[in-house]
C-alpha cells in the first residue's frame, strides 16, 4: 500500500505543534501563482514544515471551475435531478465520476476518476468564483502538491510538506471533516503492525491514516468563510515521502461499498 514499515518501536509520546491560518487578501483567480501567495502570505517557512492547502485554493488557481451557462443536461442528469436538482450541476457531477454509488433525494455518492467516493464527486458550489459556476477537483491533486511543494522549496531553500485537502463525510458518521486528496513530502500511512504497546501487546493491524490526520486537524482553523485556504503545522515531525493514492482502499477490501 505504499505505507511506511517501521522496524522498531517508534517514539509515540505526545508532541507540540502549532498550527497557523494563512490569511488570503483577495480571490485566488485561474493562473495565479499559488506559491507565491503562500510565500507572501504565510509566515516564514521552516524545514520540516506541513502546508495543508484547500483543495478549491488549488482548484481555482488551476483553473477547475464551470459556467453552468455552458453545460447541457443529458438524459440521465434530467433522470438523476428530478424535480429536487439542478441538472446543469448534476451533469458535471456525472462528468467527475465513473460511478454513481448511491442517490437519496438531492444527494449523490458517486466515485470520481481519482478513487475518491464522496459526494457530488467533489463538484461544490460554495465559494465558487462567479455566479451560477461551480468548482471541481484539481485533476491530479498528488501532482498538485508536487508542483506546489517543488516551487515553494525551490523558492525558500526549505524542505516542505505539502497536503491537499477537502472536507468530506463518511460512512456511518455525521459531519464532514478534512481528508487528504493530494500529498507530497510525507508518508501518508504509518503502520504500527508488529509494535509491542507499553502492556506489552504487539498490535496486529495497526494503521494510522497521518495524511488526513493533519487535513481535519488543519480544517480547525481554515474554516469555510475567513478567506483561510491553507494552514501551516509546525512542529510535527513528519517524515517519508508518497502521494495520497494509498489512502483510497480498494473495492476488494471495502466491506460497504
Amino acid at each position: 500500500m505504499g505505507s511506511v514499515q517501521p522496524t522498531q518501536p517508534v517514539d509515540v509520546a505526545p508532541v507540540a505543534v502549532e498550527i497557523l491560518p494563512v490569511h488570503f487578501d483577495a480571490e485566488i483567480e485561474a493562473g495565479d501563482d499559488l506559491a507565491g501567495l503562500i510565500r507572501t502570505a504565510a509566515p516564514e517557512l521552516r524545514d520540516g514544515d506541513v502546508l495543508v492547502v484547500t483543495q478549491k485554493a488549488v482548484s481555482k488557481a488551476e483553473g477547475q471551475v464551470v459556467d453552468l451557462a455552458t453545460i447541457e443536461p443529458g438524459a440521465r442528469a434530467l433522470e438523476l435531478a428530478g424535480a429536487h436538482s439542478d441538472p446543469r450541476v448534476v451533469e458535471v457531477i456525472l462528468r467527475e465520476s465513473v460511478r454513481v454509488v448511491r442517490q437519496r433525494g438531492p444527494l449523490l455518492i458517486t466515485e470520481t476518476h481519482h478513487g475518491f467516493v464522496c459526494a457530488s464527486a467533489g463538484v461544490d458550489r460554495s465559494n465558487a468564483p462567479r455566479p451560477d459556476s461551480v468548482v471541481l477537483l484539481p485533476r491530479d491533486p498528488d501532482a498538485s502538491a508536487a508542483r506546489l511543494r517543488y516551487d515553494l522549496e525551490t523558492a525558500t531553500g526549505t524542505r516542505l510538506a505539502v497536503i491537499i485537502a477537502d472536507t468530506m463525510g463518511r460512512p456511518l458518521r455525521e459531519g464532514i471533516i478534512g481528508t487528504a486528496i493530494g500529498s507530497s513530502g510525507l508518508a501518508p500511512l504509518r503502520d504500527l503492525t508488529g509494535l509491542v504497546d507499553p502492556n506489552n501487546y504487539e498490535l496486529s493491524s495497526t494503521i494510522v491514516a497521518i495524511a488526513d490526520e493533519i487535513a481535519s486537524a488543519a480544517d480547525l482553523v481554515i474554516g469555510k468563510f475567513g478567506r483561510v485556504p491553507a494552514a501551516l503545522f509546525r512542529g510535527l515531525g513528519v517524515s517519508g515521502d508518497g502521494t495520497a493514492r494509498p489512502l483510497i482502499r480498494g473495492r476488494a477490501t471495502d466491506l460497504f461499498l
